[in-house]
């Protein structure tokens, strides 16, 4: 058997959401299924370590697919040429686009259509885009595999695709997150946060995170109690806008707002398991691992009671309105609390055990063999 993956996202020091999905899925799969062929399609050439086994064949196309005009010509020229050379049985992309000039049965992966819904926070160029092609995408799809239930219902809704064509795989979180012993947390706050307790966001600086609000609750969280707490903001700043700026100059407490930019998976674990609390307020999301990471972490979550995120968390977080910054900041009082703090902390070990790469992978994988089978 054959099957052939879109993995252009596999790039080292640069995994984000989709790409470290598909890296750990993806290992796991080539490590069970050592019969299977697969063929992994760059966009540039490879590092070895996403190379997973000897039954992995890199394939390297032209051109570097980060533009929506280069998306077309790399999907419906590059990989149509390339398909018709590898006869797979199958073609599997991780971050949903498909080859529309391809009659090889194909399989994507949506983890949300958040660009339907807040268009305005995209950039235009993307947004025709992918208001263009996935809803092509989705009718070409011989299954579609997403990451939450709300996230199926939301394609079926948006799209008009049957339910019984879309598969749902809960992504995993990786073993690295566990708890720290108290000295090593007082150390890493001496780090990040002057050796003051902090509240923590991670995630791409995008408006649907929701910083800008995160930004106004944390003021009024500082007005409210008086304390040395932080806010610790993980990510880079690629798409920080200028409302986000706007609420971040507006702040009476921006000196205790500390910036460190994009983190290693070794130094995320450390910054979240020495968290006073993992606030992740998005006002739209496919899933969350962020709120599974802190879980693993024993640090409580604070996130929001829309889209994807009630369904990850269930009772094992503080579900705040992403919309209104008095709810998020009375959370972060909230917290505060001992008795709180452990309830989370024992809530959120227990719901982290639904979730695993493991499981992930075989749900993906067999979503897979339901496409070529069918």
């Amino acid at each position: 058997m054959k099957i052939a993956v879109n993995t252009r996202l596999l790039l080292k020091d640069k995994l984000e959401g989709i790409g470290w999905v598909a890296y750990e899925t993806l290992r796991r799969m080539v490590k069970d299924h050592p019969e299977v062929e697969f063929y992994f399609i760059f966009d540039r050439e490879p590092d070895p370590m996403f190379v997973f086994g000897d039954n992995v064949k890199p394939v390297v196309l032209f051109p570097q697919a980060r533009h929506p005009f280069l998306f077309i010509w790399f999907f419906e020229f590059s990989v149509k040429k390339a398909l018709k050379q590898i006869q797979p049985n199958l073609f599997f992309s991780p971050d949903g686009y498909l080859c529309l000039r391809s009659d090889v049965p194909q399989v994507a992966q949506f983890h949300d259509l958040n660009f339907e819904h807040f268009p305005k926070d995209m950039p235009k160029i993307h947004l025709w885009h992918y208001k263009k092609y996935f809803p092509k995408f989705a009718r070409k799809a011989k299954r579609i595999l997403t990451v939450s239930e709300f996230s199926k219902q939301d394609i079926v809704d948006c799209y008009g695709i049957e339910p019984e064509k879309i598969d749902v795989a809960y992504n995993g979180v990786n073993e690295i997150f566990k708890p720290l012993p108290e000295t090593e947390i007082m150390e890493i706050r001496g780090k990040y946060s002057g050796g003051f307790p902090y509240f923590m966001f991670v995630g791409s600086l995008h408006p649907r995170k929701n910083l800008a609000r995160l930004f106004s609750a944390f003021d009024r969280f500082k007005s409210y109690n008086r304390n040395d707490v932080k806010l610790v903001i993980v990510g880079e700043k690629r798409w920080w806008t200028e409302p986000i700026q706007r609420a971040y100059d507006a702040m009476s407490c921006k000196d205790d707002v500390v910036f460190v930019g994009r983190l290693s998976a070794e130094d995320l674990h450390r910054v979240t398991a020495a968290a006073l609390a993992s606030v992740y307020v998005s006002y739209f999301e496919g899933f969350g691992i962020p709120i599974l990471e802190a879980f693993k972490c024993d640090t409580p979550v604070i996130t929001s009671n829309v889209t994807s995120m009630p369904e990850v968390a269930k009772d094992a977080a503080l579900l705040v309105d992403p919309f209104n910054e008095d709810s998020i900041a009375k959370a972060m009082i909230k917290v505060l609390d001992d008795k709180v703090r452990e309830r989370l902390i024992e809530k959120g070990r227990e719901r982290a055990k639904d979730f695993s790469w493991d499981k992930a992978a075989d749900d993906i994988w067999n979503s897979l063999i339901k496409a070529i089978n069918e």
